[in-house]
C-alpha cells in the first residue's frame, strides 16, 4: 500500500531527537531477521545513528506524515552525501568527511531508516528518488552505499548492484555484515 500525504523535506538539527527514535525503531523492528540481538545492540551504539554532517550539508531528508495541522510526524529518513564516509552516524569512529569529486567519485547513499509502522509503503523509494536526483544535479554520475542485509533486496529492485561484502566492526568485538552496492545514473 502506497503512503499518502507524505511530505519530503530537508532534515534540520531540531529533527535529531525524532530521527534517533525512528532509527532505533527501524533497526529493532526491521532488522531482526538479518542480524542477531547482539549485532543490533552493538550497531545502535557504534554504527547506526544520526549523521549531523548530512544535516549540515543539506543532503539528509525526512518523510513526514500529516496527522493534523501541526508539524508532520517524521516516519522515515535517508540521504546522500558528497563526502567519503560510506556509512555510520556521528558516533562511528571510521568516518572520513573529506569531499568527493563528482567527476571521478560516487556520491554516497546514506542512513536510510523507515519506522516499522510505515514500512513497505513506498516511502523509502520516495526518499531514494529525491536523493538520486539531488546527487545527479550536483554532478555525480554514480552512487554507492553500504547497505544493510535487510536493505539489499530493496536496493537491487531500485537498480543497485552488489559489489562486495563488507563488515563494520562493532564495539563488542562482533561485526555487522553489510553489502557495498553501486548504481550508474542515466
Amino acid at each position: 500500500m502506497k503512503a499518502t500525504n507524505i511530505h519530503i523535506r530537508k532534515a534540520t538539527a531540531s529533527d535529531i531527537p525524532r530521527l534517533k527514535e525512528v532509527i532505533e525503531a527501524s533497526v529493532r523492528g526491521l532488522q531482526t531477521k538479518d542480524y542477531s540481538p547482539t549485532q543490533i545492540e552493538g550497531a545502535l551504539q557504534s554504527v547506526y545513528g544520526v549523521d549531523s554532517q548530512l544535516i549540515a550539508d543539506g543532503t539528509y531528508l525526512v518523510a513526514g506524515v500529516s496527522k493534523s495541522q501541526n508539524q508532520p510526524e517524521i516516519v522515515a529518513c535517508g540521504g546522500w552525501s558528497k563526502r567519503k564516509t560510506l556509512y555510520g552516524g556521528d558516533q562511528y569512529a571510521a568516518r572520513e568527511d573529506s569531499l568527493l569529486d563528482p567527476t571521478r567519485d560516487a556520491a554516497k547513499i546514506r542512513a536510510f531508516f523507515v519506522h516499522p509502522k510505515w514500512a513497505r509503503r513506498g516511502i523509502g523509494g520516495m526518499i531514494l528518488e529525491a536523493c538520486e536526483k539531488a546527487a545527479q544535479q550536483a554532478g555525480f554520475t554514480r552512487l554507492e552505499m553500504g547497505a544493510t542485509l535487510s536493505g539489499v533486496a530493496f536496493y537491487k529492485a531500485k537498480g543497485y548492484a552488489a559489489l562486495e561484502n563488507l563488515s563494520a566492526p562493532l564495539g563488542s568485538g562482533e561485526t555487522l555484515p553489510i553489502v557495498r552496492m553501486v548504481k550508474k545514473m542515466k
